[in-house]
């Protein structure tokens, strides 16, 4: 894709909003694929949660075009550089460089994917494992020999995460749909926090795979009553 862009003079952009700022084990993801974007959207792990912020980074493709014009780029937007969000923000960034915490990511999330893996490779209704660092899916199939994604009607993904804040202990997983082709496909997303243990990554698991197992009992019931 780099390559098509570059052939034809478009600029490539990555949107790193969610799994960038060391989320998959890099700061950020581009840097395990050796490609490197002309601009990248961030937003999320920058300020850690604490404050709403989002950032914007280009490379010298953008700047020098800019430069070689009229050195001016008009733009902004009401909260722009808001002094307090920002200091925030640098506060999380030194905090996660201090503690090395994106090579805590990379060594955590290959325990995490362990688990994930050992957990869900059999289950009939997960259809793909995939991930990196600390952002891992599970995406659910009819079967998963076909691969076969379920009625959108029947909310899968919604029905996992619902199951899982019922749970004791809870968890609290990002449910996704139209995995598929846009409308099929359902997925939830599992990403603990940098500072997150091996221990914790043991009980996430297990009470992923028991909010897994108990929606699907309600879910195949529904599905076998309407097909």
């Amino acid at each position: 894709m780099k390559a098509v862009c570059d052939k034809y003079g478009a600029l490539m952009i990555f949107d790193e909003v969610m799994c960038g700022m060391g989320r998959t084990g890099t700061m950020h993801a581009w840097q395990q694929e050796d490609v490197i974007p002309d601009i990248q959207t961030i937003g999320k792990g920058l300020g850690g949660g604490y404050v709403p912020i989002a950032g914007l980074i280009v490379g010298h493709r953008v700047t020098e075009t800019l430069d070689g014009g009229t050195g001016q780029f008009i733009h902004g937007q009401t909260y722009q550089a808001h002094p307090m969000v920002c200091a925030a923000a640098l506060e999380v960034q030194r905090i996660i460089q201090k503690q090395d915490l994106v090579t805590e990511a990379r060594g955590l999330g290959r325990l995490l994917e362990s688990k994930l893996r050992e957990t869900f490779t059999t289950h009939p209704q997960v259809g793909n494992i995939r991930g990196r660092g600390l952002l891992w899916a599970l995406e659910f199939v009819k079967e998963r020999a076909s691969k076969e994604p379920f009625d959108p009607v029947l909310t899968v993904a919604m029905a996992v995460h619902n199951e899982g804040i019922l749970q004791v202990p809870g968890i609290m997983m990002y449910p996704g749909v139209g995995s598929a082709d846009g409308q099929k496909g359902d997925h939830i997303i599992i990403a603990p926090p940098y500072t997150v243990t091996a221990e914790e990554i043991e009980m996430i698991v297990a009470a992923a795979r028991k909010a897994v197992d108990s929606a699907f009992k309600r879910i195949l019931a529904v599905d076998r009553s309407t097909s």
